[in-house]
């Protein structure tokens, strides 16, 4: 629990210090998540406006229906979703500063009526077992210290037939190991803990064009360091540009991937 504490205090410090950042949204924006990404929906992850079309069509997911986003952050990819979709959106996320955010957003943008944050954990979302029509992750999953427990619990709150469509980085076990931002549970493929979680993985596939936008975008915001700092504060700046800067070093990803599984 405290090493999970501590995990969240980092998250809180750059998510309450992401918004007051032109310097971070600029670079994100050109080299992350495209020139055509709607700036209300924006995000730090790297789901591009094409991605989350393609997400979309595989989650199966009908008006009225409930989706849940795992490790939503500020919720722009989930918003989106529940506008695209009018379902039902239900964001998950460890850190309190960044579902409050994703709440305040989603307010602002006339979906407050129809979407709810909650603090939680990739095992343990606290949300009721079944009532999930739909359920989807971008570029979050290799942060879970436990792929099968993660799997699980997206099986449990899933109703039978529910889709899981996710993005996610398959580890290089020799070089992610000993990372703190990656834990100890190093995963080179998630297909098993989706089949040992009672999924059938109908899609899983390498998204093209990688490692080109991280390499790019992390570089830029290790070369803007000194804007940051002066945006975000030192603490928030220092815990954005550390994960960086080891993933920049060591090369922990071996691939981004898409994967749409069926609970069966």
């Amino acid at each position: 629990m405290m090493e999970q504490d501590l995990v969240a205090g980092g998250y809180d410090a750059v998510y309450a210090a992401v918004p007051n950042s032109p310097t971070l949204r600029r670079i994100w924006h050109e080299l992350a998540e495209g020139a055509d990404f709607p700036e209300e929906f924006s995000h730090i992850s790297f789901t591009t406006l094409p991605e989350l079309k393609r997400i979309a069509s595989e989650l199966h997911v009908n008006p009225g229906d409930t989706l849940v986003d795992l490790g939503c952050g500020m919720a722009g990819p989930g918003l989106w979703m529940a506008r695209a979709t009018q379902a039902h959106l239900i964001g998950v996320d460890v850190s309190q500063v960044a579902t409050g955010h994703a709440a305040a957003r989603a307010a602002q943008l006339g979906l407050g009526e129809q979407a709810r944050f909650v603090v939680g954990s990739y095992a343990d979302t606290g949300i009721e077992a079944g009532m999930a029509d739909g359920a989807m992750s971008e570029d979050a999953l290799q942060y879970g210290p436990s792929k099968e427990a993660t799997m699980a619990e997206v099986a449990r709150i899933l109703r039978p037939g529910g889709r899981f469509v996710f993005t996610a980085y398959e580890l290089d076990p020799e070089r992610a190991v000993g990372l703190p931002i990656l834990g100890a549970d190093i995963v080179d493929d998630y297909r098993p803990a989706l089949e040992k979680a009672g999924f059938g993985v109908t899609i899983y596939e390498q998204v093209s064009g990688w490692p080109e936008p991280m390499t790019a975008t992390y570089s830029a915001v290790v070369e803007a360091k000194d804007a940051l700092t002066q945006e975000m504060g030192e603490r928030a700046t220092n815990a954005l540009l550390l994960e960086m800067a080891l993933t920049l070093e060591n090369k922990p990803y071996r691939r981004r991937v898409l994967a749409a599984a069926t609970k069966e």
